[in-house]
């Protein structure tokens, strides 16, 4: 049964990446794409976590971690670019 979810949860942030994705390509504004990036890290984060939990690894936890640290930091360097045009005051 576990694995029926795991597949069907697959999909749908599978779907929903693609779909950021096209966000990302035609987004209108700076900001939108900025919100489709961040959300595409919150879609891999979710696939990673599902990875590990489909192998039965504990490293996929801890390497969503990560993936959640760098890519906090790249949301936030990117808006304080894109609103003051540099990063490092």
């Amino acid at each position: 049964m576990i694995a029926y979810a795991l597949i069907f949860a697959t999909g749908c942030f599978t779907l929903g990446l693609l779909m950021n994705l096209y966000r990302l390509a035609s987004g209108p504004r700076a900001a939108d794409r900025i919100l489709a990036l961040d959300t595409m890290v919150i879609n891999l984060i979710a696939l990673v976590v599902l990875y590990g939990i489909w192998i039965g690894s504990q490293t996929f936890f801890e390497a969503s971690m990560l993936i959640a640290m760098v890519g906090f930091v790249s949301t936030v360097a990117y808006c304080r670019f894109v609103l003051r045009g540099n990063i490092i005051e």
